[in-house]
């Protein structure tokens, strides 16, 4: 490759201008503007795009052809130019035609919401699902718009795209590539998602629990992770730095093993073209044993936030777990980033956890950074999750290996040796566990005094 060509596949930073319509009818309950804008620029950011600028720009009734006003469009674009922004962000979901009317307007390529989400989205997925599910939901938003949509981010891709060129505008050829695409990705999808299942499936069989972390976007889940499992997985003060669910072993009290899920983060108004994209966080954690909710109580929405994701959770009550409880009646709010709170703010967060009973889920308040509360976290979780009972095992001399599975997978209480070589265990087993033991090993078993 010659010096040129590897000149022309550097990646182009972009210039962005983010604007948040404030809309004059907006819910009591919804969030501030300014914390609106501060996400969207936040999402830009997530693409490497530079900021140029960020505005607030108050809506009193949204115009179909344009959403904002002429007067304010013509604004607009005079601030775009004097910026000299390569793109403008709009922090709303607009209509095909505003979008043209808009780029046509400043001469400025205009990316709303959903299509700000689905990019970041694009570049993060990393499973065959996460890959095959995005560009799925991609074509859907594309389908309606009939254009390139991410043309300008090529470059800083490599080549992400479904069609041939930019050059490729028939309508025509757009509809009959797009819906042939459509086609083989949802087939794909299908022996994917077949293949996920089993798995799935295959953990179900073993006797450790599941655990899964939710919550808002950057609120702490993967350094949370990472902090209770040495997983190492990518944790940045980023928008969707995870993506696709990781699963990684964790160590209870008492050593009892557990399998800990970190999955993708909520936001508010998610685009439904993005909602199937979910779809394996969503299994996760409809079939998970117990829910981490993970808050950012340091953030100043972090109500707002939580309630955001309270909606999604709730969505899933009807996917009870296998021990019949809704989602709330297997939560846990983690209460994170209390290093970041003031003293004061800190010791009322820590005294609302401690006093939380009866109404609601039960709260730890923790700092996944420096590692406080994570302790009381793993005991509290060892509580929930204890379905376990301890049972008596007399094994021979000859019973090395039931002797090791008890080991590997329950936890020892007590164990005496005697001078014919039979050896005495007391364990904690879980009742699928123990159901597999005495299968295996059939041995003289009976509840513990």
């Amino acid at each position: 490759m010659s010096t040129r060509e590897l000149i022309d596949r550097r990646p182009v930073i972009e210039r962005v201008l983010v604007l948040h319509p404030a809309r004059a009818h907006a819910p009591l309950s919804s969030r501030s503007p300014q914390s609106r804008l501060e996400e969207a620029v936040g999402l830009a950011r997530a693409l490497d795009l530079e900021l140029a600028g960020a505005d607030i720009v108050p809506l009193r009734e949204a115009v179909p052809a344009t959403l904002f006003g002429r007067g304010k469009v013509a604004e607009i674009g005079e601030r775009g130019q004097a910026l000299e922004a390569d793109v403008i962000v709009i922090d709303d979901a607009l209509t095909p035609v505003q979008q043209r009317n808009l780029e046509k307007a400043w001469d400025l390529k205009v990316i709303d919401r959903t299509g700000l989400i689905l990019e970041i989205f694009a570049r993060r997925a990393r499973t065959r699902e996460g890959k095959l599910q995005v560009e799925l939901a991609r074509l859907a938003y594309e389908r309606s718009r009939l254009v390139r949509t991410w043309t300008h981010l090529e470059r800083q891709r490599g080549g992400f795209g479904v069609m041939g060129g930019p050059g490729e505008t028939q309508i025509e050829t757009d509809r009959r590539l797009i819906a042939e695409k459509i086609t083989r990705l949802k087939s794909q999808l299908v022996e994917v998602r077949r293949t996920r299942g089993l798995h799935r499936d295959a953990r179900k069989r073993t006797p450790f629990p599941t655990i899964a972390l939710v919550g808002y976007t950057n609120a702490g889940k993967s350094t949370l992770f990472n902090r209770l499992t040495a997983g190492g997985v990518l944790a940045k003060d980023m928008l969707f730095a995870t993506l696709d669910p990781t699963l990684r072993e964790l160590k209870l009290p008492g050593g009892r093993p557990a399998i800990l899920s970190d999955t993708v983060g909520f936001i508010s108004d998610l685009p439904h073209e993005l909602v199937e994209s979910f779809r394996a966080t969503l299994e996760e954690v409809s079939t998970a044993d117990l829910v981490l909710h993970v808050r950012d109580v340091a953030d100043p929405d972090t109500d707002a936030q939580s309630r955001d994701v309270s909606v999604v959770l709730e969505r899933l009550n009807k996917d009870l777990s296998p021990t019949g409880l809704s989602i709330e009646d297997r939560t846990i709010e983690v209460w994170n980033k209390i290093d970041l709170l003031d003293p004061d703010d800190r010791e009322v967060w820590e005294m609302k956890a401690e006093r939380r009973s009866g109404v609601g889920p039960k709260a730890v308040a923790v700092s996944a950074e420096t590692g406080d509360g994570c302790d009381a976290l793993l005991q509290l979780i060892s509580e929930r999750i204890d379905t376990s009972a301890a049972v008596d095992a007399v094994l021979t001399a000859n019973d090395g290996e039931a002797l090791a599975w008890l080991y590997r997978n329950g936890r020892v209480l007590a164990r005496s040796d005697d001078e014919s070589g039979d050896v005495r265990v007391t364990v904690r087993l879980e009742p699928q566990a123990l159901g597999r033991f005495e299968r295996l090993y059939p041995s003289t078993l009976r509840e513990a005094d």
